[in-house]
């Protein structure tokens, strides 16, 4: 038989293929367990194979690279309209295939192992930013139940949970006082290994050009350069930097009927870890940037002077993302010149 497209749906042990000829018929249905799977493609003749960008794709994607195959990765969101009757795995394998050969659908591009390391590097600090979160917040709540309030902030509450343990007059009984001694122990070495986390993410970020022309946007540091190359890499995945922002979910969702088009909140689309800093990135610009004379300052403050400080952060964190892109693919540094003519 000749397999012109290789549709495969991953899974933890067991993967189901479908292969299309070139006329788009159905030629090949298999389970292929996953261990076995390198070894299936690799006595296949080139062909496209396609997969829904989910765990171990990109790795499988490089095999094929090296196998001689075309591997085309596609959002499982851009694949579903294609499933036919009831969802199984071998329908899936039959809608990845078929997707994969649809000229306007959208391609993840393959992802290096650097950028892959460095993705981990970032949802492990992100796991362990949670965890802080968690036990600062159960912590409060131990002491809001015994009367004690502590203002916001996580370095307020730090600092005042220290104060209390070294308090002897303090009215809490000796079991609470040593289940908060065990939370404070716990969360001074979560601060340290956030602490080394963001240490080799810095060294990352001085030592990639991309990254250090990225640091010199304002609002945009370390965390976002790094999250950003690692995830798009040299952005070229883009044809546009309004793709970029939308594929952060930083445009608003639009619902069309009988001609009349209406605007509602954001569509939170895509990378929401790329999102949520770039929000953050642009609040920095908002409120904690001095320097209001820049072309980027006078134009956010004009917005907050017409629209809500949330609506003008969003706004800042969409045009963030077109600089971040423009930085990326251009190959050149950030010039605040180049917004004033525009």
């Amino acid at each position: 038989m000749e397999i012109a497209v290789l549709g495969i749906d991953l899974g933890k042990t067991t993967c189901s293929v479908a292969g299309l000829d070139r006329g788009g018929a159905v030629v090949l249905r298999k389970r292929v367990q996953r261990h076995r799977l390198q070894a299936f493609l690799s006595v296949l003749p080139p062909c496209i194979v396609a997969m829904e960008a989910c765990g171990g794709a990109h790795h499988l994607g490089h095999f094929c690279v090296e196998q001689g195959h075309d591997p085309r990765l596609m959002s499982p969101l851009y694949v579903r309209p294609y499933v036919k009757i009831h969802k199984t795995d071998d329908r899936d394998a039959e809608a990845i295939a078929e997707a994969a050969t649809r000229p306007t659908m959208s391609f993840v591009t393959l992802k290096r192992p650097e950028q892959l390391d460095l993705q981990a590097l970032h949802r492990a600090r992100e796991r362990l930013v949670h965890n802080r979160t968690r036990l600062v917040n159960q912590a409060r709540g131990f002491l809001m139940e015994r009367g004690i309030r502590i203002g916001t902030g996580r370095h307020v509450f730090q600092r005042e949970l220290r104060r209390l343990l070294e308090d002897d007059v303090s009215s809490l009984m000796p079991g609470m006082i040593r289940i908060l001694s065990d939370m404070a122990a716990e969360l001074a070495e979560v601060n340290e290994r956030i602490a080394g986390l963001d240490a080799e993410i810095r060294t990352h970020a001085r030592q990639d050009a991309d990254m250090r022309r990225l640091m010199e946007i304002p609002g945009v540091g370390p965390t976002i350069a790094t999250a950003l190359v690692a995830a798009i890499g040299d952005g070229s995945s883009f044809h546009r930097a309004r793709d970029l922002s939308a594929w952060l979910g930083l445009v608003p969702r639009q619902i069309t009927t009988g001609g009349k088009a209406r605007l509602i909140g954001i569509s939170k689309h895509g990378n929401s870890y790329l999102r949520k800093l770039f929000i953050h990135g642009a609040r920095t610009v908002l409120h904690l940037v001095r320097d209001r004379s820049t072309p980027l300052a006078r134009w956010v403050d004009a917005l907050k002077a017409r629209a809500h400080a949330n609506v003008a952060g969003v706004a800042m964190a969409n045009k963030l993302a077109r600089i971040a892109w423009a930085v990326l693919t251009k190959g050149e540094r950030y010039r605040p010149s180049a917004l004033v003519a525009a």
